[in-house]
């Protein structure tokens, strides 16, 4: 694996788990010094810093800690997120503002606290975790989608306002990923091994996208390698965002 993010320093919120871990993983192999931005960092192999990305002090605190360390910040992951199921009926008011203030407001708050720090950076990118509901309509999964439709709307607004700063943001889109929270959530249907086989078949590719996959598309839009990139939303779904295949024939 090649070294790029040799020299440069990086957070990762939400990082502690599931997809996060793999990013973390994944820029550190690379080279990076990275901190782990998460409400329970215990466990985390690299910098953890805890942080409640629904409070901008503690915010705010987390970031400086992570510059303290590392004397530098270059890229900042926002990965940190929650999840939300039902038609838009199914979750009041606190709910949304709950989900919306994590998902969207997390993303404002870190960026907001990491940005002066950014613009001293040579390779300075934010990549921010959005989702296949941002683009594809999903049932019952409107909180859900909507807060990740903002997501992608924020990431572009972002890099419009950025990228004359050398500031890049770019946000990636993964399908259903095989994670610790997606394995709780089958465990709790009716039926876990059909509703695995069906979230599978939903995918082209015919079956759950791995953190790892997601963590390499996070790397390739992070990466200095990648300079050229910004405003950029990259799927990684198995082509469920824009492949259409035809039913599969029977074997027999």
């Amino acid at each position: 694996m090649s070294n790029e993010f040799d020299g440069l320093a990086a957070i990762v919120t939400g990082g502690a788990s599931g997809i996060g871990a793999a990013i973390a993983d994944r820029l550190a192999a690379g080279g990076a010094r990275v901190a782990v931005l998460d409400l329970n960092p215990a466990g985390t192999p690299h910098f953890g810093i805890e942080c409640n990305v629904a409070d901008d002090a503690s915010v705010r605190a987390a970031v400086d800690a992570a510059v303290t360390k590392f004397g530098r910040l270059d890229v900042v992951v926002n990965n940190a997120g929650i999840g939300a199921q039902g038609d838009v009926t199914a979750n009041d008011d606190a709910e949304w503002h709950r989900v919306l203030d994590i998902n969207v407001l997390g993303i404002v708050r870190v960026s907001r606290a990491a940005l002066p720090y950014l613009r001293s950076s040579p390779s300075a990118s934010i990549v921010n975790t959005c989702s296949i509901a941002a683009t594809a309509g999903l049932p019952q999964r409107a909180l859900y989608s909507a807060s990740k439709g903002a997501v992608l709307s924020l990431t572009l607004a972002m890099a419009a306002d950025h990228i004359r700063e050398r500031i890049r943001v770019n946000c990636v889109n993964p399908g259903t990923v095989d994670t610790p929270w997606v394995s709780r959530l089958l465990d709790a249907s009716p039926d876990p091994a059909a509703e695995r086989a069906a979230l599978s078949a939903r995918q082209p590719h015919g079956r759950l996208v791995a953190a790892d996959e997601v963590a390499g598309a996070v790397a390739y839009l992070a990466s200095p390698l990648s300079g050229s990139t910004s405003g950029t939303s990259l799927a990684v779904d198995g082509g469920m965002h824009g492949l259409r295949l035809r039913p599969a024939l029977n074997a027999d």
